[in-house]
């Protein structure tokens, strides 16, 4: 009798806690990145706080923009700091080309600001120096906790599974296939 009483309230907090969720209008968006030969990689998106930013990506993601790119930039000295994609241009150009990463679609999005930081497995939009109004289709995975790029880019989300898969990552690395799911 205790145990099922025990049940019963872990059962009313766990959809007290989805409700007031969903009231907030908090949807788990996810995005899942199929990296080849390495894994998998899911990002949970917080639309409630990013609106914008979850939007553009989100629909990026279903119409195949992010398929077949290779993450463009890795950097991982003199300590982990990041990773990115979504140069279109990465697809087929040369990935060490001195203009990759400047390529992008040209929907611009303005700064969110958010609240979340930038710890480690942070997902944030990647946007021209001195411009934070300039984020577009370019997204970055910080490999450790950096502060001071708080408030300066629109962090949207956070890896939930993978960032094992994350920390192999090296320049050129193709993602397969990019999914969006509820």
């Amino acid at each position: 009798m205790k145990q099922m009483r025990r049940l019963l309230v872990w059962s009313a907090i766990l959809a007290l806690g989805v409700s007031l969720h969903a009231m907030q209008g908090g949807q788990l968006e996810r995005v899942t990145l199929e990296v080849e030969g390495k894994g998998q990689i899911v990002i949970e998106m917080d639309r409630a706080r990013a609106p914008k930013t979850v939007a553009h990506i989100a629909d990026l993601v279903q119409s195949g923009f992010y398929n077949q790119q290779r993450f463009h930039k890795v950097v991982k000295s003199p300590r982990p700091y990041l990773v990115q994609i979504g140069d279109p241009a990465s697809r087929t150009g040369d990935i060490n080309s001195p203009t990759m990463g400047t390529t992008q679609p040209s929907t611009k999005i303005a700064y969110e600001n958010t609240g979340l930081k930038h710890v480690r497995g942070a997902v944030g939009l990647s946007r021209l120096d001195g411009n934070r109004d300039s984020g577009d289709s370019q997204f970055y995975i910080t490999l450790d906790s950096y502060p001071f790029l708080d408030g300066q880019y629109t962090v949207f989300g956070r890896v939930v599974k993978g960032m094992e898969v994350v920390d192999k990552i090296t320049v050129g690395d193709r993602v397969t296939q990019a999914s969006w799911s509820r």
